[in-house]
């Protein structure tokens, strides 16, 4: 029987759970992932756990932070005045904002945080920083 190899075009189905057991992404109620390996389309860590899998193989692998998302960066989290905000906005942590950078380029950032004066912004991938893991079931090689 096949097994993956790079150029494959393979289709998973994936659950993905933190530590604790919650999870945070899966496909089991979908279509199965499609991705081809060595075409940077999903985390290394899931592309390198895919590679020996025969089509029905089932496996649960650990992958940590810097082969998924890389590390929380501090840098990436920025407070600002309530009074710099547009007068408009509402914010509640949790909340999911687009920002247009002083280049042109639109960046996703997160409110972590609040206060009477400040707001938090985080703009780190969610799942930076964080160790995941997936089980996987390999469904088809093409």
């Amino acid at each position: 029987m096949k097994q993956v190899s790079a150029g494959d075009n393979v289709k998973v189905h994936y659950k993905g759970t933190f530590d604790d057991g919650t999870v945070f992404d899966s496909s089991l109620d979908c279509d199965p992932l499609e991705f081809t390996i060595g075409g940077c389309q999903v985390i290394p860590g899931f592309e390198e756990a895919v590679m020996g899998m025969r089509t029905g193989e089932t496996k649960t692998v650990r992958i940590n932070s810097d082969m998924a998302y890389g590390p929380h960066n501090e840098e990436m989290v920025v407070v600002f005045g309530r009074d710099q905000l547009p007068a408009d906005l509402e914010p509640s942590i949790g909340q999911v904002l687009r920002f247009r950078r002083n280049d042109g380029h639109i960046i996703e950032v997160t409110i972590v945080d609040m206060s009477d004066t400040d707001v938090t912004f985080d703009g780190n991938y969610p799942l930076a920083g964080k160790d995941l893991i997936f089980e996987i079931q390999l469904m088809e090689i093409n």
